[in-house]
């Protein structure tokens, strides 16, 4: 593995140093801003300065310990910036421009890259497992004191000033598209979205339901709303289900009100990450139906359905990793139907939060009163 170069440049950024925190994470504080030595970008790869970095579950699920990654590591995944410098191979952006983070990147030339999105990219997948850019090694530096190398997050490592990512890890926009909402299209929006848009063939006009209300799951109803879909959303917590219908859905129940009362579509996505949420969402699969299944569950995590129920009326489960997305193909037709307002991402956004009250914001994400916090780095963050 690659050491990094000291070049003296660092960023501040939000370190997770362990995984066994108890809560809260106010008090236990798993998280600690700290400045990291950044190396320059080398081959593919791009500095970023970032911008706005939103606060999602997948990261929260790696302070949890629900999803292990090798510790020290700079979290973030959902981030917007603007690319400062360039290394020798890059050609796809150039300096000056805006660009979306995203956390899976794609080679182009493994089997999987030729699914068109169906399957995640095999050796952009082994390097997330293992905290590196997908180039191989580490542009972090090590932890002072320790002397522990720290790890990308899902190549990326956004709760910082500044990032050295692949460009494989970005997609250029337009300078039109606020930080904020380019950070969310990075992830809420192509999983979400993109669980609607790719994962199963629906019916134009059919009914879709959203099983799991936080921001993948609103980022899925947008995205059904703005393809014309009839929409109904499930979630046990009262102040979702009616943003869910400020929002445009056409109905929003609670799970076991939804199944007593025989809602069904031909579409279900499960946004929940459970393995109840996931059951519900089956349950309310018609026959002939798609459940697509986009959440995170814990890796022993385990669900009960009848396999009968699927052969006798023949029903699909996808599983859809990303939403199935490719992002340089599907980031630009979010974006279009957002210029036109067919979209409306600035209301996944909750609040905003500063770096330094980090821990706060993951457990307001965990108590759920939360969709997306945005962090956005004001100049006195940066150096």
């Amino acid at each position: 593995m690659n050491a990094v170069n000291p070049t003296g440049r660092r960023v501040r950024g939000a370190v997770l140093r362990r995984l066994d925190a108890s809560v809260p994470f106010a008090d236990s504080r798993p998280l600690t801003i700290e400045d990291v030595e950044l190396a320059a970008p080398e081959g593919r790869e791009v500095l970023v300065r970032i911008e706005a970095a939103s606060v999602c579950h997948s990261d929260l699920s790696v302070v949890e310990g629900v999803r292990p990654r090798p510790t020290p590591m700079l979290l973030g995944h959902e981030a917007a910036g603007i690319v400062e410098e360039l290394g020798p191979e890059v050609t796809d952006v150039q300096i000056g421009d805006r660009v979306v983070m995203t956390f899976l990147p794609r080679c182009g030339e493994c089997t999987q890259c030729q699914t068109g999105g169906r399957l995640p990219c095999s050796l952009g997948s082994r390097s997330n497992e293992s905290g590196e850019l997908i180039g191989g090694g580490f542009r972090l530096g090590k932890l002072a004191g320790t002397g522990e190398q720290v790890h990308h997050h899902l190549g990326v490592s956004g709760f910082a000033t500044r990032a050295v990512v692949d460009e494989r890890s970005v997609v250029a926009i337009g300078h039109d598209v606020p930080a904020d909402v380019a950070a969310v299209l990075g992830c809420a929006v192509l999983t979400g979205g993109g669980a609607v848009l790719n994962a199963a063939n629906t019916s134009p006009g059919a009914t879709v339901i959203v099983v799991g209300l936080g921001g993948v799951g609103m980022a899925a109803i947008l995205v059904a709303l703005a393809l014309d879909h009839p929409v109904v959303g499930v979630d046990g917590v009262k102040t979702k289900r009616e943003l869910a219908i400020e929002l445009g859905a056409d109905h929003a129940f609670d799970p076991a009100s939804a199944v007593a009362e025989d809602i069904r579509a031909e579409l279900v996505i499960d946004a929940t990450g459970s393995p109840r949420g996931f059951e519900t969402a089956v349950a309310l699969t018609t026959p002939g139906g798609t459940t697509v299944t986009v959440g995170l569950p814990a890796p022993g995590a385990m669900s009960e359905i009848s396999p009968l129920g699927l052969v006798a009326q023949a029903r699909t489960i996808v599983g859809s990793y990303l939403g199935s997305a490719v992002p340089r193909r599907d980031i630009p037709k979010f974006i279009d139907l957002w210029r036109r307002g067919r979209l409306p991402v600035e209301r996944l956004i909750s609040s905003e939060v500063s770096l330094e009250r980090i821990n706060e914001a993951m457990d307001a994400l965990a108590s759920g009163s939360q969709m997306r916090q945005v962090i956005r780095f004001d100049e006195a963050h940066r150096r």
